[in-house]
């Protein structure tokens, strides 16, 4: 067995023995179990055997049969290429690439259009932003002073980076876990494992209690590991045993135990020359600062020391990692309740328990790259868990729900996976393709599953059995995410600038909502306006300002990891895309564009619009309206209201 296995190949010194034991039913769970070999269904009706064009058909079919129910007919292809630009892209194609694809109907015109995409540099900036959610990517702090953090753009570049060259999710996991452990020398470790700094950190001003900060940094480092890497609710455990799976407090503490010496680094990026005018500006404020902290705490001069804080210009910009720092150790104990104040036993490093045999010893407290031991044992390729979260995230983002539908807890409380033997066979294929995510995309994409038309109104049968599309009997239609619509409004109206990576970009926002920040100064608008047209991904992430426009449409707080965006429904979407000054400001450029491209004809220009925003013609009512309101009304109005139509808000 491969838990016995990294024990006795001596990854750690064994040290006390733990006393933990885990009835049968505990570990019987099926995502602790470890991954099936099953064999691929085969179908003895030629019409089954036309449409199995893959292992992901012939699984998806099987349930199908099982249930007595259909598969869609496949999409059209206008539909099909709308559909995989945005799932690998997350941009829309223009309409000379839609008739291309329309017009091409070579056998092999899809599996190009898929490659050419996975290939394609908007691959690595559209799938980077599902990795940024899961770990809670942010450019400040949270808490009240929500301070910016210069240098984290640095970490984002390094997430596009590697899923553009596709690099094995094994060896992706590794270098954030353990970055700097693996090569303190190279920069590009060290970003990597600006992973742990990526949560929300709270600063207080005045006395400071050493082991509850401490402990906060070290919850924040514990907690993603469970839900954005393991798909278990391991948080869950930090006051008391898990309540629903076999967690034990004790297992939650020992993997806390593995950053036991991981502190906080910051690497210079400035000069002297920098430095020394900002000792020149804060030295004022710091002094007075410092009298104020001889004082007597209150919670008059907590506010003082607030106040004063708040004058002092943005920090110098650091990149932000982690090291080993054996001298700042400090013991980790079980804490009754999750309380710093209220320690308990002390625990050494050691994985969850109900995936050791009973009686596992810990591996120790004190062992040589610690981070780089768990990281092995995560990205293991017989950890049950590990393989099937990522794959189970990958088919999520083409299918709009995972076969396990809740992403990040595969526990009891979880979902259980609507195709168990899917997933399973998927994950051997992950593996033993090297963990390399491209060819998984390639032959979700190449399946008849996954060309299915959305159908609209669905078969009473269907609406029956399986009202919530688990088993796939449709391609399920989403809603644009917020970046996907803020990109595709740029994008249509010619405005897209599609300059990659570097430092983030700071937009104009209402003078209103800048007063609501702790330290307004902070938001620094970037000068070059140019810059405000770039992707979404490449905007300024602060934790306590979200974008109006990304707000509504549901982008995440990034305080917590977030599984999956939420889509809600409600009227002040449609009153930021009527009234929003970013999408009247979009409108205005596609009618632009437009008009340099139509010319002044009506009918001309009713072509052109649908064709670059929906990616297919007006059909003749359509046609019909919208020559009635061009004869007295703005094309810039018509404009707008093509972004409210839901052939642009939503994929099917």
């Amino acid at each position: 067995m491969w838990r016995v296995a990294i024990l006795a190949a001596g990854l750690c010194a064994a040290t006390a023995a733990a006393d933990e034991t885990y009835t049968p039913a505990e570990r019987r769970h099926w995502a602790f179990q470890p991954r099936a070999h099953p064999a691929v269904p085969s179908f003895s009706s030629p019409a089954d055997r036309q449409w199995v064009r893959n292992p992901v058909d012939a699984f998806v079919l099987a349930q199908l049969r099982k249930t007595g129910l259909q598969p869609a007919p496949a999409a059209s292809r206008r539909t099909l290429i709308r559909r995989v630009y945005f799932d690998l892209t997350g941009l829309p194609p223009s309409p000379e690439e839609v008739e291309r694809f329309v017009a091409d109907h070579s056998t092999d015109a899809w599996p190009r259009l898929v490659d050419r995409l996975l290939d394609s540099p908007q691959y690595g900036e559209r799938w980077a932003q599902h990795w940024l959610d899961v770990v809670r990517f942010a450019e400040s702090d949270g808490f009240e002073y929500d301070t910016h953090r210069a240098e984290a753009w640095r970490y984002r570049d390094y997430v596009i980076r590697s899923i553009r060259e596709d690099k094995p999710y094994d060896q992706f996991l590794r270098e954030q876990l353990a970055g700097d452990e693996i090569d303190p020398a190279r920069e590009e470790m060290l970003v990597a494992a600006g992973f742990h700094r990526l949560g929300p950190l709270r600063k207080n001003a005045g006395n400071q209690d050493a082991a509850y900060n401490r402990n906060e940094i070290l919850v924040e480092m514990t907690n993603v590991i469970g839900s954005g890497l393991l798909g278990i609710t391991l948080g869950c455990a930090r006051c008391h045993d898990h309540k629903f799976d076999p967690i034990r407090q004790k297992d939650y503490y020992r993997t806390q135990a593995f950053f036991a010496t991981t502190q906080h680094k910051d690497i210079p990026r400035y000069t002297p020359e920098q430095q020394a005018e900002w000792k020149k500006k804060t030295a004022d404020i710091q002094a007075q600062m410092k009298v104020l902290l001889a004082k007597p705490i209150s919670d008059a001069l907590e506010m003082e020391i607030a106040q004063k804080q708040a004058q002092l210009p943005p920090p110098l910009a650091a990149l932000e990692t982690v090291e080993d720092n054996p001298a700042e150790y400090m013991p980790v104990h079980v804490l009754a309740r999750g309380d710093s104040g209220n320690p308990g036993e002390a625990v050494g490093m050691r994985p969850i328990g109900v995936l050791l045999p009973d009686g596992a010893p810990e591996w120790g407290d004190r062992i040589a790259a610690p981070r780089l031991a768990l990281a092995k044992w995560i990205a293991d390729p017989q950890n049950p868990l590990t393989a099937r979260v990522m794959v189970n995230r990958i088919w999520e983002h083409h299918f709009g729900a995972g076969l396990v539908a809740t992403p990040n807890d595969f526990g009891r409380m979880g979902s259980r996976p609507s195709h168990p033997e899917l997933l399973d066979w998927l994950s051997n294929q992950f593996v033993e393709g090297g963990w390399r995510m491209k060819p998984l995309h390639r032959l979700i994409l190449l399946s008849s599953t996954y060309r299915q038309g959305y159908l609209g109104a669905a078969p009473p049968q269907a609406s029956e059995k399986d009202p919530d599309d688990r088993l796939l009997w449709r391609f399920p239609r989403r809603r644009l995410s917020s970046e996907e619509m803020r990109d595709a409004m740029l994008a249509v109206s010619g405005r897209l600038n599609a300059q990659q990576g570097g430092p983030s970009v700071i937009v104009p926002i209402e003078p209103a909502l800048v007063k609501l920040i702790y330290n307004p100064a902070q938001w620094a608008v970037s000068s070059d306006p140019r810059q405000f047209d770039r992707r979404s991904i490449y905007l300024f992430q602060k934790r306590n300002l979200l974008l109006p426009f990304m707000e509504v449409f549901d982008s995440p707080d990034r305080l917590l990891s977030c599984p999956r965006r939420e889509e809600s429904t409600h009227a002040p979407q449609a009153l930021e895309l009527l009234n929003g000054d970013f999408s009247n400001a979009m409108a205005k450029a596609l009618a632009e564009r437009v008009a340099r491209e139509a010319g002044a004809n009506h009918d001309r220009q009713i072509g052109r619009i649908f064709q670059l925003a929906l990616g297919r013609d007006a059909v003749p009512a359509e046609r019909r309206a919208a020559l009635r309101y061009l004869k007295d009304g703005p094309l810039s109005e018509f404009a707008l209201a093509i972004f409210l139509v839901n052939d642009f808000l939503y994929v099917e």
